[in-house]
């Protein structure tokens, strides 16, 4: 019987920390949508898509889902007989992403800020959004998103530091969305500025939000 009561315990907080995952991809979408909509470059994991995106037919969010995908097949690679079969949730978790990404670009369609003053702004905004949705990822602590895990699977393999290769990585996907922008309009397009501050102060939210707000895993439990 007390086995039991356990194992309902245990079922419904991780029904609750899928429930927080659900709505921090929500909000880390919004992020995404918040930083691109600037119109200053968006966030380096979502460069490449987003670049993709302006020059074909395919949405941010499709475009988000296949390079997803193939970041978990680089895992796969990376890891082979080390991959954890529990990390394919990351597919659902990819699917719904990239359906919040293309719903909150529609809802924020309204929005074109002219002034830099505005644009500045906004990719502000964006930036503690998508910190705060990364930090809800991190409080849910069930399946982390391609990005995150393939990073987690380098530092794994090469024995070296989460956060050194998670700015190595950064970097990387925002030198390939300007290569790749550079070949198909012949000018740096998707690649800002912002894409720099974005950078820096979505990993700072996060760390701050983490320090100052976990109390909030509580809720979870």
């Amino acid at each position: 019987m007390q086995n039991m009561i356990k194992t309902a315990i245990c079922r419904k907080e991780l029904l609750k920390r899928y429930a927080f995952l659900f709505l921090g991809l929500f909000v880390n979408a919004l992020g995404v949508s918040f930083i691109t909509k600037a119109g200053l470059g968006t966030s380096p994991i979502t460069s490449i898509p987003y670049t993709l995106s302006l020059g074909f037919t395919p949405t941010v969010g499709i475009f988000t889902f296949l390079f997803n995908i193939l970041l978990l097949l680089i895992q796969l690679v990376l890891l082979r007989k080390r991959f954890n079969p529990a990390d394919f949730l990351q597919i659902p978790v990819i699917v719904i992403f990239s359906l919040f990404i293309d719903l909150t670009m529609s809802i924020l369609s309204f929005m074109q800020p002219s002034a830099y003053i505005f644009k500045i702004i906004a990719l502000i905004i964006g930036c503690f959004i998508l910190g705060f949705g990364v930090f809800m990822e991190m409080v849910a602590n069930v399946v982390m998103l391609p990005g995150e895990a393939t990073v987690r699977a380098i530092s794994s393999v090469s024995h070296t530091d989460f956060g050194k290769n998670k700015i190595i990585f950064d970097t990387t996907m925002t030198i390939v969305a300007a290569v790749m922008a550079i070949i198909m309009f012949h000018s740096i397009q998707g690649v800002r500025e912002g894409t720099i501050i974005a950078a820096v102060l979505v990993g700072a939210t996060a760390k701050f939000c983490k320090k100052n707000f976990s109390s909030m895993e509580c809720i979870l439990k």
